[in-house]
């Protein structure tokens, strides 16, 4: 049984998600609810819940400012926030649970099965101590995302990624180590969280960090070639777009 706490400015948001976890998620029992901040803080210093599902805009600040404020804690955390909400790409960046709302009850059982498969998550602080830095503004030397793998989350430099290859529904990270990290997130996702820090699309599969180019060979159709001297494939599509970003060094 996990003991929760909702944090949410609409009340009509809070009562539905209390209503779905009584319905759909018998293991776990709401036992307070707050809409701000400042009540939020109280309530989770007097009740110590295991789990948090919360509200990044609150009515007197954000969500991730709870966080900031308790320091160190225990327990477990899902964001609860509509699709265009300011702080939804820190979120992803540090892979922590989130759903978006209206929230689908299917996916409150699946992100509350998570909890139960991963009921004791050893990175929760650096994943949080991750989502508070990705708020910030600070160079992109020091610029972190987490990974999700099989069996742990992976805190890696962006810098040091030099491509992405997907894998269906997985995607493989290589690293400037030699490393290969085999993530359960599909590229598209990664596109999208990564595109500001020089990486491009180059095919369907592929997504690299321009930084890390060597040259682009023309031969059979057009390929990449990285500084681990491996040879990416362009497809026709993404061409003319590589060499405009070429042509612009």
């Amino acid at each position: 049984m996990y003991r929760a706490i909702i944090i949410d400015d609409i009340e009509n948001s809070r009562l539905t998600l209390a209503h779905d976890l009584f319905m759909y998620c018998p293991q776990i029992k709401v036992i307070g609810e707050a809409d701000s901040v400042k009540s939020g803080l109280e309530i989770i210093h007097e009740k110590k819940p295991d789990v948090l599902f919360l509200d990044i805009q609150l009515s007197d600040g954000l969500g991730f400012e709870i966080l900031e404020k308790l320091g160190n804690f225990d327990f477990r955390i899902i964001f609860t926030t509509a699709l265009d909400s300011y702080g939804i790409k820190a979120i992803k960046f540090s892979a922590l649970d989130y759903l978006l709302k209206p929230i689908d009850p299917d996916e409150l059982v699946e992100a509350v099965r998570k909890l139960d498969k991963n009921s004791k998550n050893e990175n929760i602080r650096e994943n949080i101590n991750l989502l508070l830095d990705s708020m910030k503004d600070i160079p992109l030397a020091n610029k972190r995302i987490a990974l999700n793998s099989a069996d742990k989350v992976n805190l890696v430099y962006i810098k040091d990624i030099i491509r992405c290859e997907s894998q269906g529904s997985y995607t493989i990270f290589y690293l400037n180590n030699k490393e290969q990290i085999v993530v359960t997130r599909n590229l598209k996702e990664y596109e999208n969280l990564l595109e500001e820090y020089s990486f491009v699309r180059v095919h369907h599969s592929h997504l690299i960090n321009f930084n890390y180019l060597k040259e682009y060979l023309k031969k059979d159709g057009g390929y990449a070639v990285m500084t681990d001297n491996s040879h990416v494939p362009v497809s026709f599509r993404k061409r003319d777009n590589l060499l405009n970003m070429i042509g612009k060094e």
